[in-house]
Order: C-alpha cells, then structure tokens, then sequence
C-alpha cells in the first residue's frame, strides 16, 4: 500500500485502490500459507510463524537502503486518525443498538420458527440494555475528548460482519465443525480443504487491514515498526479470550474481550512503573492458564461422551 501511494512514480495510485491491493495480496499470501495447511499436513501454528519469518524478509528487501515509506496520501492516513463528528458518533451508538437488538430479536424469531426452546427474554432484555449503555457511554467520552474514531468503527463493523458468518451461514458452521473434528466434516460432506484455505485467507486478510491502519497511525512504513510481539500477542488474545488452540470452539468477540485483558494488564504495569520483563512474564502466565483451562475442559467433555 505504501509503496504504490509513493508520489511522483509512474504506480502511483488512489489512497482507496492501494488499500484494497494490499488487502488482496494480504488474502492471496493465506490462501498460499493455507494451501501447506490443507493439501499437505503442516500444522497452522509451524506454517504461520514460517509466513512471519519469510515475509519480513520480503519486507527488509522490498524497502531496502530506503528504511522508510512515507506516507502523503490523506485518504489512507485518515483510515486510523480520523475521528467522526459529534452527530455522527451518536448516530453510529444508535445503529449499532438497533443491530444488536435486531440481532437479538432474529435469534428468538429463528428459535420460535424451528420449535427450539425460548431463551430468557427478561435475560436477553437486560443484555441488550448493558450493550446499549455501554456504547452510548462510549460515544459519550469519545465525543468529550476527540470524538469517535474511525478504526473503532472500523473494527466493531468487522466484528459485526464475522460474528454473523461465524453463527449465523453455512460457512461459520462448517468452519467449527472443521475445527472440532476435521474427519467427521469430511464423512459429513463438508469441503475441508476448502474451509481451512478460505479461513487462512480470511485471517490474513485482516491482518492486512491491521497492517493499513498501523501504517495510517504511523503515517509511514518503517523496518523498525510492526516487529515484536504482535504475532503472539494475537495469537493470545483469542486464546485467552476462550478460543481452543485445538479448534472447533470460541467466539470472534472472544479476541477482542483477550486483548482487553492483554492491554488492560499492559497498561496497569506501566502505570505502576513495572518493567517490561514483568508485562512479558504476567502475560505469559496468563496464556498458559488459558490454555492449561482449555485442555481440561477438553478432556471432561472427552470423558464425559460429548
């Protein structure tokens, strides 16, 4: 995206139209990676941190001497620094607490038709409140400070789009049913190798919008931005968020609500002055009790037949 935004070449190219290439080519490098995954037998984990290694090297001598990227075009530097106006934030609360009470809605409309037992309305009532004051109470001190932000709005429209594809299409079922046991999707009809090169696609095309707005953030491109624990910080934040490291289980909000924790820990460390070696050591005790509660869960619902 930074190298096709560069003014003043012959590939030069809309802020819009260098955001949507680099979010393909961010797909297209899944659907490679997936493709070990699917046709071969490498597992995810070894395939993912090869990719992490292999593409910062096409990255150090794709920029080279040059070190940095800079980034003029407005359209793409907006894409983490603009904030909505006043107006728009509060209308932006009201359309998300109409989607999630909609949502709600659907669920018990969908429950009703298929003769399934009623979930608490009372229950599901007060839910619905609690997201509702949440967000208007969020709305409230953005517009107090800057106003709302773009990316925030940016990431709860995405976590809105794959929340409903996860629970809601054919595709999200077929995606946990791969993930809980691959064989039996396969005996039940579901294209396996499919599901896992679309789902790598899917999660590499995200990281190509996370990657467009640290770069909008940064206003450039830099070999000394976008290293360290990235990769395994969001590696913990699904799984300490519930998600199973053995597959077939976890929620897409479940990474948001991880990496809450992983950031509310951070930043409570270095308000109280902690060294960055503690913050490295309590968010690593926390990933492996995540993971330590993931497989005992497993195996009581293995010993239990279910």
């Amino acid at each position: 995206m930074a190298w096709l935004q560069q003014p003043g070449t012959n590939h030069q190219l809309p802020g819009i139209l260098a955001i949507l290439i680099a979010i393909a080519v961010g797909a297209l490098i899944g659907v490679f990676q997936g493709s070990f995954v699917a046709f071969i037998g490498v597992p995810s984990f070894v395939v993912t941190l090869a990719g992490l290694l292999a593409w910062q090297g096409v990255i150090i001598r794709w920029i080279g001497e040059q070190g940095v990227i800079g980034i003029q075009d407005n359209l793409i530097n907006d894409v983490a620094n603009y904030v909505l106006p006043t107006w728009l934030g509060w209308l932006v609360a009201l359309a998300i607490s109409l989607g999630v009470a909609a949502s709600v809605a659907s669920g018990f409309y969908s429950r009703h038709r298929a003769g399934l037992k009623m979930r608490s309305i009372p229950l599901a009532t007060l839910r619905v409140g609690l997201i509702v004051i949440v967000v208007f109470g969020v709305v409230a001190i953005s517009n107090h400070s800057r106003g709302v932000p773009f990316a925030g709005v940016l990431m709860v429209a995405l976590l809105a789009l794959w929340t409903f594809v996860a629970r809601r299409t054919t595709f999200g079922r077929h995606v946990y049913a791969v993930g809980g046991s691959a064989e039996a999707a396969h005996r039940a009809g579901i294209n396996v190798k499919f599901i896992r090169i679309a789902v790598f696609a899917i999660s590499s095309g995200m990281a190509a919008i996370g990657g467009v707005i640290f770069a909008s953030r940064l206003n450039s491109v830099d070999l000394n931005a976008g290293g360290g624990t990235i990769l395994l910080d969001a590696i913990a934040a699904a799984v300490i968020g519930g998600t199973s490291l053995f597959g077939g289980r976890g929620r897409v909000i479940s990474a948001v609500l991880g990496a809450l924790v992983i950031s509310t820990i951070g930043n409570g460390l270095s308000l109280i002055g902690s060294a960055a070696a503690t913050q490295y050591i309590a968010t690593g005790i926390i990933l492996l009790a995540a993971v330590v509660l993931d497989t005992v869960s497993r195996r009581r619902l293995e010993a239990s037949g279910r």
